[in-house]
Parts: structure tokens; C-alpha cells; sequence
């Protein structure tokens, strides 16, 4: 097939099983509201999954009828011929109604196999039904006889292996799976199929189509794969409204926004499911740490050469309260150069919304190409396989989908999981095992008084108020031991906030600070997490010296 008209891939599939006769309903979910790329014959254009349906996949069916609880029950194609149904006239106006309509789709179907059984001229027919989330939605197991008898329809006609044989086809559109009736979702008989947001080829082909109605924004805009690439992630509905708004303001798309614009039509699709961070620091805003960094660096180094065999699936960083776990997390990304996605409030009280929230965040992981997801206090947020009597099991559930993806082979060199936590013992020992988390870093409080030195030393310079070799020295025998980044960051501050307030010489405000400071966290719960994290490192080198000897004193 040339180019031009080359399908998407899951739309290759969807032909695939239809032609192989495997599958003859389709249960189509994801990225269902974007606007589509259509290759067509006269050209490529933008439209809606119900055009894309229309006039690529189904353009051989004589008849093809749709449902919405809007509009109805509507004939999209073949009017003529299904105007010869002989049970229209009893029928009279098409129903609006769910039940109805599914019902007369059923009888419908049904005429059009007679019409082969009785050697007619057969019909081929097909059926979409969309927005199928709000007429057989995932409800809790209470009585509803109109629900089950719609879920029921439906699925006898997936578990029909005829359909294909007998020239129909029945689609369902559906924003999420988990907003589906089980009945419905679950049967194994229909395909289910996942439509990503859109690669680099569709935005690209997208933004092709959009630059004659967009002159001014896409004004010298010629490199359209390249543009592409860097969007990598949006949506084309996203991309479209910000262009056209772009366009009617007279300003044209700078190289330079494409960063900020990214982001932003990101955590536009994904509403309040992630935060999205393009990183502008480095590992060598990391202080100290140079073990750590080392590894890290050349981990990095075989993610650019390509080489994600050797690439850990995920890293752990476990240490004390306040020792710069997510800091790290976001150096390492800049030093990667590729965004950081954090999830955010993907839970929710409704039944199947969280399990549907985590498909979208997985369908935006997939579209990002390369990312790291980062999880704070991973020991909270990634639920328990063993769920309260509380939850109706969604914990359990979050659990099983989150380790599912941790561990699928297909994201190694793509999506690279970060996970922080000062109590690694709480989190599942099986969503910390190698081939999901390979690499546990402990991460400690500095181990002498000459650390601590250094990392006060720095942070007081990157607030303008450098010390002295003679004042670090003089000021040594005050800096506590196991003194945490967050604590060394406060103590910094008092001293830049007290040379503004009295003290002018950044050598005194300091050894104020020091003479007062009384440790933020409790020494011992201190000492127990630096346990904790020194049991859980995957190479002794990560562990100091004084970290073993301090901790078996």
C-alpha cells in the first residue's frame, strides 16, 4: 500500500481480524474524540473516528447505521435499500430511545441474514454505536433490567464468529474500556481495541493539512516530521485549536514555543491526571552523590546509543525524609533530555473511573516516545494487591494495572519508572522486583561534617552569598552529621534571609543558623529510614562505609 494511504496500525488490525473472520465486533476506546487523519484518493483531511470509519474502513457496506442517545437511530449510508426492510413501516419513526434502537439494529441484522439464507441478494450491513459508555456503562451489581438487556444484545452479536461471514460488522465507541459493562467489555469474542494518540506521521500529515487554513501561524513551517516529533504526545484537536487560535491572532509558531507548547496541550488532554515537566536541570545540579551519578550517567549514555537491552526498566530511590529523592528524579530527566510525567489525582469514587483514568495516562505514556514517570511516596500511591474491605477493591485493581505496565517488556528504552519512597518495606515486594524496578539507589544524609560543609557551602553560592575557604573552616565544627538536603536548603535560606535582615556577612548569618538549628525530623526516624534504604540498594556501592558502620553502632 502506498504511503499516502498506508492505515494506522490499529486500524490494520481491526481489517486483519475482519477479513480472518476472528473477530466481527469491535470495541473501539482511547483517543475516540481526537480528529483524525483521513488518506483519502482526492487527498488527506481532518475528520471525526465516525468519518474515518465512514469513508476508510467501511466504504464497501451497503448500509451502515449508527446510534447516539443525541441523534438517535440514524442511517449514515443505504437508505434506499434499508428502506426495503418489510418491518420498517411497523417500526415507523426510528427510535431514540437505547433499548429500542438496539432492538431494532437486532432485527435489522437478523433480515439481512434471512435475505442470504433465502439466496437473495445479500446486504452487507454495519453498526456503530457510539458514546457506548453512557447506554451500557459500568454500574454496581444492582437490578437493572434495561442496562442487562442492552449489555445482553450486544454481546450475543460479539459472540456471534458469523458476522464476518455474513458480511456485518458491529462497532462500539467508547471513551474508556472500564466505563463498559463487563458483559460487554469482557467478552472474549469482540475486539478490543485501543486507538493511541496520535505518531509522528498523523501530526505530521495533521499539521500538512492545516497549514493552507493556518498561514499565519505555520508561516515558514516547512519541516513538518521535524515539528512533529517535538509535539510528540498532543492530540490533533489540541494541536488544531491551538494553531487556529494562533492563526486568527496573526502570530506564527516559533521554534522555541514547541517545548512550552507541548506541555501545555498535554496537561490540556490529560486534565488533572498528570503533571507534565520539561526538566532544565542536570545531574551536575546534583551535590554530591558521585557514585550515584556515575551509574546513572552511563545508563543515560546507553539510553542514547540505543542500547535498551541494557537499559533498567525502573530505579527506586529510597532514603530519609528531605535527602533530594525527587530532585534527583528531575535532574535525571533533564540529563536524559526527555520530559518527566507525574502522576497526579487519577483516583476517583466512581466505579470503573479510576481503572479509566489509568488507561488514558497509559495511552499518553505510549504516544510520549521516550519519558520517565515519576511516583513520590510510592509507597502510598501504588495501591495494594490485597485491597481494604473499603474500596470495592479499586486499590487491588490500580495495583494489578500499574505492575502490568511496569513489566511490560515493550516500554524498556521507552518509559523508564521512577519510584521514591522513604519506606520502601511498605511497597509490594512484587512491584519492586528486577524486570520491573532493576535498580534500588539509596540515597543518605551526608555521612561527615566535611559533606555537610559542601552542601551548605553550595546552596548559601547559588543565593549569592558565597563563603570563604577561612570561613568554611571556621564554621566545620558546627555543621551537624547526617544533615539532609531539605534541612542544609532551610538552613540556607535562614542565612540569606538574615543577611538581609541585620546580619551582612554571609559567614555570620550562617554560623547563626548553625548555633540555632534543632533537626526538622527525629534523629532516630532518621537513622531507621537510612536502614531501611541501605537494605533495600541492589549494589553494595551505593552504601558508604560510614553509612554500615554508623548503622551497626
Amino acid at each position: 500500500m502506498p504511503e499516502a494511504f498506508r492505515l494506522p496500525s490499529w486500524a490494520t488490525e481491526i481489517v486483519a481480524r475482519y477479513e480472518s473472520g476472528a473477530a466481527g465486533q469491535f470495541i473501539l476506546h482511547g483517543n475516540v474524540a481526537d480528529r483524525m487523519l483521513l488518506r483519502l484518493a482526492d487527498g488527506p483531511k481532518l475528520g471525526r473516528l465516525n468519518d474515518y470509519l465512514l469513508d476508510v474502513l467501511l466504504p464497501r457496506f451497503q448500509v451502515v447505521l449508527s446510534y447516539d442517545p443525541g441523534f438517535g437511530l440514524r442511517v449514515e449510508r443505504g437508505r434506499e435499500l434499508f428502506a426495503e426492510w418489510p418491518a420498517l413501516k411497523e417500526l415507523g419513526e426510528l427510535p431514540a430511545l437505547p433499548l429500542p434502537a438496539i432492538r431494532a439494529v437486532a432485527r435489522f441484522l437478523q433480515y439481512a441474514r434471512n435475505l442470504r439464507a433465502v439466496g437473495a441478494k445479500p446486504v452487507s450491513v454495519a453498526v456503530v454505536l457510539r458514546d457506548a459508555q453512557l447506554y451500557v456503562p459500568v454500574l454496581p451489581q444492582t437490578l437493572n433490567h434495561e442496562l442487562s438487556a442492552i449489555a445482553s444484545l450486544i454481546r450475543t452479536w460479539g459472540s456471534d464468529t458469523t458476522l464476518a461471514a455474513q458480511g456485518q460488522a458491529v462497532f462500539l465507541i467508547a471513551d474508556r474500556l472500564h466505563h463498559l459493562h463487563p458483559l460487554v467489555a469482557a467478552n472474549p469474542r469482540a475486539a478490543e481495541i485501543e486507538i493511541p494518540l496520535p505518531d509522528g506521521g498523523e501530526l505530521a500529515g495533521a499539521l500538512q493539512v492545516l497549514a493552507p487554513e493556518c498561514p499565519k501561524a505555520l508561516a515558514g513551517v516547512t519541516d513538518f516530521p521535524r515539528v512533529a516529533a517535538r509535539l510528540a504526545g498532543t492530540s490533533i484537536a489540541a494541536l488544531e485549536a491551538f494553531l487556529r487560535r494562533r492563526n486568527h491572532a496573526g502570530d506564527n509558531l516559533d521554534d522555541a514555543d514547541l517545548g512550552e507548547l507541548r506541555k501545555a496541550l498535554v496537561e490540556r488532554d490529560a486534565g488533572e491526571l498528570i503533571d507534565f515537566v520539561e526538566p532544565d536541570r542536570t545531574l551536575d545540579d546534583v551535590i554530591g552523590l558521585d557514585g550515584v551519578k556515575t551509574r546513572l550517567r552511563q545508563d543515560l549514555e546507553l539510553w542514547k546509543q540505543d542500547e535498551i537491552a541494557a537499559m533498567p526498566m525502573g530505579y527506586l530511590f529510597c532514603g530519609p525524609v528531605g535527602t533530594g529523592k525527587t530532585y534527583l528524579a528531575e535532574c535525571l530527566a533533564g540529563e536524559a533530555g526527555v520530559p518527566v510525567v507525574t502522576l497526579r489525582n487519577f483516583r476517583d469514587r466512581w466505579v470503573g473511573s479510576t481503572e479509566a483514568n489509568l488507561e488514558k495516562i497509559f495511552a499518553l505514556l505510549h504516544a510520549l516516545g521516550r519519558c520517565i514517570v515519576f511516583i513520590d511516596e510510592a509507597d502510598q500511591a501504588l495501591g495494594r494487591r490485597a485491597s481494604g474491605s473499603g474500596d470495592s477493591g479499586v486499590s487491588s485493581r490500580v495495583y494489578s494495572m500499574i505492575a502490568a505496565e511496569m513489566s511490560n517488556t515493550r516500554n524498556r528504552g521507552k518509559i523508564l519508572w521512577v519510584l521514591a519512597s522513604s519506606r520502601p518495606d511498605l511497597i509490594e515486594v512484587d512491584l519492586k522486583r528486577p524486570g520491573r524496578i532493576d535498580v534500588k539507589v539509596p540515597i543518605f544524609p551526608t555521612a561527615t561534617a566535611a559533606e555537610g560543609m559542601i552542601l551548605l557551602a553550595a546552596l548559601c553560592k547559588r543565593r549569592g552569598i558565597p563563603l570563604d575557604e577561612a570561613a568554611k573552616n571556621e564554621l566545620l565544627p558546627l555543621v551537624p552529621c547526617w544533615l539532609t538536603p531539605g534541612a542544609a536548603e532551610a538552613l540556607a535560606v535562614k542565612a540569606y534571609r538574615l543577611t538581609k535582615t541585620g546580619t551582612p556577612l554571609a559567614a555570620n548569618a550562617l554560623r547563626a543558623s548553625l548555633q540555632g538549628y534543632l533537626p526538622p525530623v527525629d534523629p532516630a526516624i532518621i537513622r531507621a529510614q537510612m536502614q531501611l534504604a541501605a537494605e533495600e540498594a541492589t549494589d553494595a556501592e551505593f552504601v558508604p562505609p560510614e553509612v554500615w558502620k554508623y548503622l551497626e553502632d
